[in-house]
C-alpha cells in the first residue's frame, strides 16, 4: 500500500488515519474485497492464539471478516468492529458477528476479550485514542496484535503501477513510489506509530515486531482483481481506474502474464500488563 507523503499541510505518513474518506472507502466493492485481498500466514494467527490468555478475540476494522474466519477455524470466537456497514453486511453473511462503529468510539457494554486483533486495518486508527480503547477492553495478560501484509512487486510492475498512479492521480496525497522500494521500508512510520501509541495509552508491555514471509503467485486477471480493494485505488473514477489497470496489465503481459509476489507479514504486538 503506498503511504501518504508528508507535504505541507497534509497528514504526515504519520497520520493516515485522518484520512477518514480512504479508510471508509473499502465497502465500496465489498465482494471483491473478500474475493481478491490475500488472507494472512496461518504460523501468525497460530502465534497470536497460543500467546493469549483465552480464546475470545475483537477483531477491530474487520472488514469482511477475512481475518475472522481465520481466528474461528483456529477455535477463537470473534467480534468484529467496522465503521463501514457495507463490509460489515458481507462480513456477517460470511458468518462473523460485527457492530459498526471505528473503535475509538465503539461502546464495549462492558465486554472484554483474551485478544485485540487488526489485520490491515490500525494504520487508518488514531494511535493513541485507539490504543486506549484497546486497553478498557483487553483482560490482563491479553494481547493487542496489529498486523499487515507487506509486499513486493517485480520491479517491471512496480514502476508500471508507480507511473499510472501518478499520472491518475497527479494531486495525491500518497506516495506511490513506496511500491518501487523494499516493502516492509513503507510500513516503518506505521509501525514506529503504532509502537508509540501502545506506549502512550499505557497499560501494556513493550511492543515487538513478528514478521512472516511467502510468497503468491498471480496471473494478469488476478493482480489487477487485487488493485481495485488498494486504498489509494477505492475512489478513483471508473475510466481513471481503467487506465491505470491497463497500463499495469501491459507491464504483467510482459512477463509472460504471471508474476510471484513477494509477502512480508508484519505484526505489531503487546500483551495487557496485570494492574497492581
Amino acid at each position: 500500500m503506498p503511504t501518504p507523503a508528508s507535504e505541507g499541510s497534509r497528514p504526515s505518513a504519520q497520520e493516515p488515519h485522518r484520512y477518514r474518506q480512504a479508510a471508509e472507502s473499502f465497502g465500496s466493492d465489498a465482494e471483491r474485497y473478500d474475493r481478491a485481498r490475500p488472507r494472512y500466514p496461518r504460523a501468525l494467527v497460530e502465534r497470536i492464539v497460543s500467546g493469549s490468555p483465552g480464546p475470545d478475540v475483537l477483531d477491530v476494522g474487520c472488514g469482511t471478516g477475512i481475518a475472522a474466519r481465520q481466528f474461528r477455524a483456529a477455535g477463537c470466537t470473534v467480534l468484529g468492529v467496522d465503521p463501514d456497514p457495507r463490509m460489515a453486511a458481507t462480513a456477517r453473511r460470511l458468518g462473523t458477528e460485527v457492530e459498526v462503529a471505528t473503535v475509538e468510539n465503539w461502546d464495549a457494554a462492558g465486554r472484554t476479550f483474551d485478544t485485540v486483533a487488526a489485520a490491515q486495518s490500525w494504520h487508518w486508527v488514531d494511535p493513541v485514542a485507539g490504543a486506549v480503547a484497546v486497553r478498557r477492553v483487553l483482560r490482563p495478560r491479553g494481547r493487542f496484535a496489529a498486523f499487515w501484509n507487506t509486499f513486493q512487486l517485480p520491479p517491471e510492475v512496480a514502476r508500471a503501477t508507480a507511473a499510472a498512479c501518478r499520472s491518475a492521480m497527479p494531486d495525491s496525497p500518497f506516495d506511490f513510489d513506496a511500491v518501487t522500494r523494499p516493502a516492509v521500508d513503507a510500513y516503518r512510520p506505521v509501525l514506529g506509530t503504532a509502537a508509540d501509541g501502545i506506549r502512550a495509552a499505557g497499560g501494556f508491555g513493550e511492543p515487538e515486531e513478528w514478521s512472516f514471509t511467502w510468497e503468491w503467485s498471480y496471473t494478469r486477471e488476478a493482480w489487477l482483481d487485487v488493485m481495485p480493494t488498494q486504498g489509494t485505488l477505492t475512489r478513483l473514477p471508473a475510466d481513471a481506474l481503467a487506465a491505470v489497470l491497463d497500463e499495469v496489465g501491459a507491464a504483467v503481459d510482459a512477463l509472460g502474464g504471471r508474476f510471484t509476489v513477494s509477502y512480508t507479514t508484519v505484526a505489531l504486538t503487546a500483551p495487557r500488563t496485570v494492574p497492581a
